[in-house]
This record gives structure tokens, sequence and C-alpha cells, in this order.
């Protein structure tokens, strides 16, 4: 059993994060960040749920076979199915876990299931004792365990446990709870379940009342010792507990917590900018601990302090979580070997000497227009270089825009359409709108634009903006990423990125999907 004073932490990123509208990964991007969460020294890493799509079965099996310091899980419906895929998904781990889950509350086994109380217990067991077959290591979780009924709850977890289980999950689906009431859930547990030493107890919390991060702390201070959570808080709807907050929580306040984590916590701000860049969510400047603004201070008496005291204003290190790591790394005048070891560095993996070369090359070309390469520059390069090798239908060849006051801008652009190359040009509102406008007069994508952003991913005039653009198309949502010293180039390179993706893959069943 797990000691007393460790704190699991269960990363979702891959699964639950992957739910945000647009946030859909390719295999290459969710191995990138599975590496990143081994060295950060994440527990268990949730690397997707198998039966949802052949991509998903393929990124997990891909992760299983080279994450080796960190558990890898899959998730599963609590069906035959579902645990055959993920066993088969996860063979090759070095340690790996099964997730199965079953709707627990009234409303959800009346409406979704359509089953009876004995029967969603009778599965539930049924399902944990088969994937004994595959794996030692088993987490049962009870869905929408925030409106179940304690009773039933409790008989359920306990037939679990009994059939195998090793955790339990008590989710907040729906960000339904209060910290005091659902911290005292957990203890009521704890102390009514005969069984319950017998499993850590886990909880995953959804933020759609800002209480997520909340909740999982009063579930800690009550005794669960495992929580789920997600890289920048990212999710479905408002997102997950956020790992950096959980983690520099636990560690900031162990006087009142006395746990600890196995997170290398220097590595956190690298993570959080590499979730950002694969995802296309961008980290509102306030946000806790990985927030550009989180360790700086405007007002003057806060500065004063600082300067005498760190202490008076700052109740953990920037250095603490990665914030040193910004430094200027690079230049042009860099060779393809300190190039190699600052990625190496970073933690991101390079698969061949073809990738490497095309990475550097893009990294000197970026040299000449940006004298300062700084980590993040490396991460944005990294990223687009990959998107690049997908064989993408669509991509940008050339462009031109003119743009004068007091006259109507206009932009030109070439694309390479399946080989094919194609021109045209338009107005627009702005160079930005003209280009989207001349894009989409050539591809005819019927989508809709919900989004568009710019964001500096560094400081000075010279920095690559990083443009984000969400697509929808019949109810389907995508974010497109681009990065250029060149906003509208950037803005281009975004748009056919969400072209291409919403081309490329198709929707994935959702886990939440009916039994």
């Amino acid at each position: 059993m797990l000691e007393q004073n460790k704190l699991v932490i269960f990363d979702t990123t891959l699964r639950d994060g992957e739910q945000s509208p647009g946030a859909s990964m390719t295999k290459a991007e969710k191995l990138r960040i599975a590496r990143a969460l081994e060295k950060m020294k994440v527990d268990v890493i949730e690397a997707g749920f198998a039966i949802a799509s052949k991509g998903d079965f393929d990124a997990i099996k891909s992760i299983a076979d080279t994450i080796k310091e960190s558990r890898v899980c899959s998730l599963s419906r609590a069906l035959e199915k579902d645990i055959e895929c993920a066993a088969s998904a996860l063979k090759g781990a070095a340690a790996s876990r099964i997730h199965t889950f079953i709707a627990t509350s009234p409303i959800h086994m009346k409406y979704k299931l359509q089953m009876n109380p004995d029967a969603v217990v009778d599965q539930a067991v049924k399902s944990v004792k088969f994937a004994r077959n595959f794996t030692d290591d088993i987490e049962f979780s009870c869905e929408d365990a925030g409106r179940s009924e304690f009773e039933f709850l409790c008989r359920i977890i306990e037939a679990a446990i009994d059939a195998g289980a090793t955790t339990i999950n008590i989710p907040d689906t729906v960000g339904y709870a209060i910290p005091d009431q659902f911290g005292q859930t957990i203890r009521n547990l704890l102390n009514t379940i005969p069984n319950a030493d017998k499993a850590i107890f886990s909880v995953h919390c959804h933020n759609d009342l800002g209480l997520a991060v909340a909740n999982s702390l009063s579930a800690v201070s009550n005794g669960a010792r495992q929580v789920e959570c997600t890289v920048n808080g990212l999710g479905e709807r408002a997102g997950n507990a956020s790992l950096e907050e959980i983690v520099m929580a636990i560690k900031t306040r162990s006087d009142f917590f006395d746990l600890s984590t196995s997170i290398d916590t220097t590595q956190i701000v690298s993570s959080s900018r590499l979730v950002s860049t694969i995802t296309g969510f961008p980290v509102q400047p306030n946000k806790a601990i990985v927030g550009a603004n989180a360790f700086a201070h405007e007002s003057g008496i806060h500065q004063d302090g600082i300067l005498k005291h760190r202490e008076t204003y700052e109740i953990m290190k920037a250095e603490d979580v990665g914030w040193n790591t910004n430094s200027l790394v690079l230049g042009k005048h860099s060779g393809r070997n300190a190039f190699r070891n600052r990625i190496e560095e970073l933690g991101i993996t390079l698969e061949s000497e073809t990738e490497l070369n095309e990475a550097f090359s893009a990294f000197k070309s970026l040299a000449d227009k940006k004298h300062e390469i700084f980590d993040e520059d490396l991460h944005a390069l990294v990223s687009s270089t990959k998107k690049l090798e997908e064989n993408d239908s669509y991509s940008l060849v050339c462009m031109s825009v003119c743009s004068e006051t007091g006259v109507v801008p206009v932009s030109k652009v070439t694309l390479l359409i399946d080989g094919d190359e194609q021109t045209a040009e338009s107005e627009g509102g702005g160079p930005v709108d003209a280009t989207f406008k001349a894009i989409e007069s050539i591809v005819s994508s019927g989508c809709n634009l919900q989004l568009y952003s710019v964001n500096a991913i560094t400081s000075g005039t010279d920095s690559q903006g990083e443009v984000t653009v969400r697509l929808e198309l019949n109810g389907r949502i995508v974010n497109g990423m681009g990065a250029d010293t060149d906003i509208v180039i950037a803005s281009a390179k975004a748009y056919l990125h969400a072209l291409n993706i919403m081309h490329k893959y198709s929707p994935k069943k959702h886990p939440q999907g009916d039994v």
C-alpha cells in the first residue's frame, strides 16, 4: 500500500485534457507531452481512451512502449471489449493501469445507462474482475459520484474493492461539488466502507464552478491520496483541476497537508508551455504558477518589499517551478550540436536525424530574422516543424499582403493542395481578414471562425507571434496554431493547420458514452 504521506499525481492531460473543444493532438504530439510528464516525474499518465478511435489506441501503445518511469493508464468503460482494447494498447508498458468506470448517480443510471442499481453493481464487479486478468493495477471510477447516493456509493465501492480494484476514484464529473461538502464525503466514505483501507482513494474534479483545485485539496485533507489533474487545468468545459496548482499547494503548504509528491517542480513551466503550444490553448497571464504575471509585482509597495526580503510578497520561488529556464540560450552562430543538446534539455525528442536536420534548418531561418532565440521559440519551432511532417492536405507556398492607411487591404495567397498549387487574391477589413478570405476562396471549407488570438512568445518587437485559430464545422471544433515573426504569416499557418486537422481527423467516441 501507499505510504500515508505520499500523494499520487495522476495526469489526464492526454485524455480528459484532449476533450477540450479543439484540443485534439496527434500521436507524435501526445508522445512529446508524455515524455515531458515522465521528466516531471508524474506517477500515472492517463494516455487516452483506447477504444475511442484507432488514433487513440495507437497513441496509447506508442506511449506505453516508450515511457519507463511513469505508470501508463488507459480509460475504459465497464465493458469487456473496452478493457480488452485497453489491455492490448498497454501491453508494452513497463507499468500499466486499466481505469474502468460506470455511472452511479440516479440520473445517469436511469437516463444514460437505463440500468437498475443492482445491474450497475454487477457490471462494475464483472469489469474489475475481468481487468485483473491483464494487470494487478485497477482503478475503478464512480462516474458522477458528486450526485450519487451515499449508501449506493458505499455499496458499489466495497464490491469493486472486493473484486480487485486497487484505486477508487470519486469524480465530480460536472463540477457540482463544494469543498467542505466534498471533503466530508471522502472522509465519510473512508470511515464507512469496511475494506476502504485496501485501496487508494482518488478524486477527479471539474472546474465548472471554479472549485476544482479547492475540491481536490479538501478531499486530500480528508484522506484522498491520489489527485487526477491536467497541465494548465486543461479539460472538458471549464477544465480540470490544475496539476501545477495542486502540486505547489501541497509543497508550499506542507505545514498543513504533511504530504509530498514525486513531482520535479522545476519542469512545471516548460511542461505548461509545451501543452499550450501543442493544444492551442494560451495560458492567461494571471494564471497561478505558470501565468506570465504569476511572479510579477506592479505595486510599488510590493516591489519595495520584494527588494528588501523576497518572502514579504512571494510564497514560493519562481525558480522552483522553472521560471529561470527562459533565458537566452542560442543565437545565429550556434551549431547543430548545441541545438541538439538544448532541445534534449527541454525534453523534446526528435526521432531521427532527418527530423533534427529539418528542425535545425528552421532554427537557422528563425535566427536570421530574430537575433535572440529563447526556449519558448524552440518549443514553437519544433511544433511547427513536426506539423509540416504530417503530409498535410493544405500548405502555404507563399503570400503577399498590401495594407496602407486609407486603402482596403489585399492579400494574395498561394497554397499547395494535394500537390497542386492554387492562387487566390482577396480584400478584407484588415490583412488577416483578407488572408483568411483568400484561403477560403481556394478551399471553400465552410468553417466558421470562432476564435482568433495572438500572443508574443517572448519579449521584444522581434518576438515570434503565436496565433491560435478555432474553427467550427457541423458542431465539430478544432484549434490550429502557427508561429512566425510575421503575424500575418503566423495567422495563415494557424488557419491552414486548423483546416488540416478538420480534414484529417474524425471525431472519436466520448468516454462518457453509453455502456
